[in-house]
């Protein structure tokens, strides 16, 4: 005869295993102390076997408790996963997100997964370009929200992080030593000109080196020593490494991450994905604020 675990004993049990103990569990689960070990007595009952070593002044966990847990974890994630899904009010139809290729990752593709998740029947179309095109796909409303790179923010926009630009070459690289500095950007990029503005102030001389319409060209060019390239602190791409020139290469200007969102906005899911959109760079932004803090008194 086939027996069923119970989900609600097996939630309980998964949570004294999290809260180290059966009253932190029975306040997490708002639940009086002798209901959760009812339901522990019960679930060992069916099992035939002891889920919970009882004997030291805090409640382990037994080697068959070990094996339970890992079952029970799956159970209980895919039942939530099936109730948040019915549950939920559908939401469908297709968002337009316009992204700047250099900020793509890390954290669009988190909030990208993580809309998915919450509204499955909604389609997200991400743009990647450069802020001047996407600003202008913006204007003629061939996008729902985007977000930028500027200097500055217009007064319909807001500012969700401020990164500083960094100096990129490839991994143990020489080409940043080498004078005139040779540099890689595409062609439309918005920070080659106020990098520019900046070796000339320093007195350094530089070239274009690399032009191109595409970013893998630039990014190509950059890993193979031939130039070094700017990208906002924390988006440094793959097979490229921060330069740790000494003061070498002047610092540069900071630049403001913005989400426009267009008004109205078509539908709350719009507004989610704006809230998600922001709570990641929020994040990642101050967390990368204090890794430059810790960089630079580690180069003083």
């Amino acid at each position: 005869m086939i027996r069923n675990l119970d989900l609600t004993s097996l939630r309980s049990f998964v949570a004294i295993v999290d809260a180290g103990g059966v009253t932190r569990a029975a306040g997490f689960l708002n639940l009086t102390q002798s209901a959760v070990s009812m339901q522990i007595k019960r679930l060992e009952e069916l099992l035939g076997c002891q889920l919970l070593d009882r004997s030291a002044r805090k409640v382990g966990i037994t080697a068959e408790g070990e094996q339970l847990l890992g079952y029970a974890r799956k159970m209980l994630a895919l039942n939530d996963e099936a109730f948040h899904r019915l549950t939920t009010d559908v939401h469908e139809g297709e968002i337009i997100l316009g992204v700047p290729h250099d900020i793509v990752y890390p954290a669009i593709p988190q909030v990208l997964r993580r809309f998915s998740k919450d509204y499955p029947k909604m389609k997200v179309t991400l743009l990647s370009s450069f802020t001047r095109v996407l600003k202008a796909q913006f204007a003629r409303g061939e996008c729902d929200l985007i977000l930028t790179t500027e200097s500055e923010v217009e007064p319909e926009g807001e500012t969700i992080a401020e990164l500083p630009l960094v100096w990129v070459g490839a991994p143990q690289g020489t080409a940043w030593k080498s004078r005139p500095l040779r540099l890689a950007y595409e062609h439309n990029c918005i920070f080659r000109q106020g990098v520019q503005a900046a070796l000339d102030k320093a007195g350094i001389a530089w070239e274009m080196a690399v032009e191109s319409d595409s970013t893998r060209t630039v990014e190509a060019s950059v890993s193979a020593d031939l130039a070094v390239h700017t990208v906002l602190a924390g988006s440094e791409p793959p097979y490229v490494e921060r330069i740790n020139h000494g003061g070498t290469l002047p610092d540069l200007a900071t630049k403001k991450v913005n989400l426009y969102i267009a008004q109205p906005a078509h539908s709350p899911t719009i507004q989610a994905l704006a809230e998600m959109i922001h709570r990641a760079y929020t994040q990642s932004g101050g967390r990368q604020v204090v890794q430059e803090r810790e960089l630079k008194l580690v180069q003083s």
